[in-house]
Order: structure tokens, then sequence, then C-alpha cells
């Protein structure tokens, strides 16, 4: 029987996460590969910094997972954003200033949570990764 590295099972360990961060961006605006990145990071901050503070704690203590999906238009965030507020989740909707790629004033992403993986996964479990 072979001996495996501390390092080799590191990585083949699945953890479980009881919590996560959702971020929704748009698929339907052209932005670059660093653009969607700012977008997303400000999406989990303003997300993050409307959450409830023991959510926030446990999902800091875990790791921060963070899942980026897509969505293909912005009606679709504003109704992620209605679902995700009526379940109770913390919810950042990022409006863009217009200073680089696109127009003043476009919703470029959405961010959800932290919360309980299981009920941000009944919200976003449609979408598929970015």
């Amino acid at each position: 029987m072979s001996k495996i590295s501390r390092n080799e099972n590191f990585h083949n360990a699945e953890p479980d996460f009881q919590y996560k961060q959702c971020l929704v961006i748009r698929n339907d605006v052209k932005m670059s590969c660093g653009k969607r990145c700012a977008q997303a990071a400000h999406a989990s901050i303003g997300a993050f910094e409307n959450a409830d503070k023991t959510l926030r704690k446990a999902w800091q203590s875990e790791g921060q997972k963070k899942v980026v999906l897509k969505a293909n238009d912005e009606r679709t965030l504003f109704e992620l954003k209605v679902i995700a507020e009526r379940a109770g989740i913390s919810t950042s909707l990022i409006q863009d200033a217009g200073m680089t790629e696109i127009p003043p004033g476009t919703i470029t992403a959405l961010g959800l949570g932290p919360a309980k993986s299981e009920d941000l996964d009944k919200i976003t479990g449609n979408l598929t990764l970015l």
C-alpha cells in the first residue's frame, strides 16, 4: 500500500461547504475578462456587506466559497434578486459607472449571499458556470 503525501490528500479531499456566495454575471453584455472579474468582485463585496453578521462569520470561517454563474440578460438578474430577497438572502445589484468598456448605468452583475449553499442552489440551480 502506497503512502499518500499530505499535499495529495489535501487536493483529493472534497470539502463540504455549508455556505457560499453566488455571483451572477450578465452574458449578454460584451465585457473583457478583467471587467467581468471586477464586476464579480463588486457584487461579492456588496452582498457581503448587506449580509447578516452571523452568516458572514460562518462563511468566512470555512473558506469563503464563491461560485460565478452567468445570466442571459438583465431581467434574469432582477428576477433572481427579488427571489433571493424574499428568501432573506442578501443581494447586491451592480450598476457600472461607465468609465471603461460599457455605457454608464449598465447593470452587469448580482451578488447573492453569503447564505446556506442549499438555499442558494434553490435560486441559482438552473444557471450555468461562467
